[in-house]
């Protein structure tokens, strides 16, 4: 069966993924891109970024992935729904080339975009999200794309089989954390750490197979 993978999830050393309020002008609210600067900084990300440890990392981002699953707010903005013309953050070429399942709770068709992408609005559980994406990922993995609350709802529901968290060493304060909930994690995973010249910590969970 295929992998349902987190890859390049970026949090602050209290454990926000994102800031708040979140807005149209402030995805992130007041974590701005400061979550997101050593990527920003990485080749993977731009032609002229740096090599090492960051990029590594990053690159694994877009390896071997059939389709991504993610949250409203990954989406958009608070209120895109009531917006018949919002068709996400990226324009007309989304940089998934993948189905993609947004998870909400007013869904609307399917939105076909140039590259690849395709958009389908969901109203259902990890599991159910999961087993349409499986279906459409024709035997890859899944990629489970955030923001926060999906990546903590599908941990709690024991779907992840590897997570790879950036640890940022700002402190947010206020936001959605990755933790809350999600007590003994390390029980059902194997915790690896890898810190970066830039900074930041790479941490992987790899699930622990059963003996």
């Amino acid at each position: 069966m295929s992998l349902a993978r987190i890859h390049n999830m970026s949090i602050s050393l209290d454990g926000f993924g994102t800031g708040e309020p979140q807005s149209l002008e402030a995805p992130f609210g007041h974590a701005g891109e400061r979550l997101h600067e050593w990527m920003f900084a990485t080749r993977f990300w731009d032609a002229g970024g740096i090599a090492g440890v960051d990029n590594a990392f990053a690159e694994r981002h877009g390896q071997g992935f059939g389709a991504e699953i993610m949250g409203a707010n990954k989406f958009g903005p608070p209120g895109w729904q009531d917006d018949p013309d919002w068709r996400g953050w990226w324009g007309p070429n989304p940089p998934f080339h993948t189905p993609t399942f947004v998870l909400t709770h007013r869904p609307r068709p399917p939105m076909e975009m140039e590259g690849g992408t395709t958009f389908h609005f969901l109203d259902a559980s990890p599991a159910d999200a999961l087993a349409a994406a499986r279906d459409a990922a024709d035997g890859k993995d899944v990629r489970i794309g955030g923001g926060p609350t999906v990546v903590r709802d599908f941990v709690a529901a024991g779907l992840v089989d590897h997570m790879h968290l950036v640890q940022v060493p700002i402190v947010l304060g206020r936001g959605v954390r990755i933790w809350d909930g999600l007590e003994a994690l390390e029980d059902a995973y194997d915790v690896e750490t890898v810190s970066s010249p830039s900074g930041v910590t790479h941490l992987t969970f790899t699930r622990r197979t059963a003996a």
